[in-house]
């Protein structure tokens, strides 16, 4: 298996509190930055579409 290309956000600067994600062809990754080794989540690359679509819709 290839090593995963893991990335932050760029609005998180140098921040260590934030997720890294890290796509392949059928599935997205998220992990904790500060917890590394540790479980992470996996979503289609759809669902995680439509989270990304939600998140950024401005809130009322």
């Amino acid at each position: 298996m290839p090593e995963l290309d893991w990335q932050k956000s760029t609005r998180s600067a140098e921040a260590a509190n934030c997720v890294e994600i890290a796509a392949t062809p059928t599935t997205v990754l998220v992990r904790d930055s500060k917890v590394l080794p540790g479980p992470h989540l996996a979503f289609p690359p759809s669902v995680w579409a439509d989270f990304l679509s939600h998140a950024a819709k401005p809130s009322r």
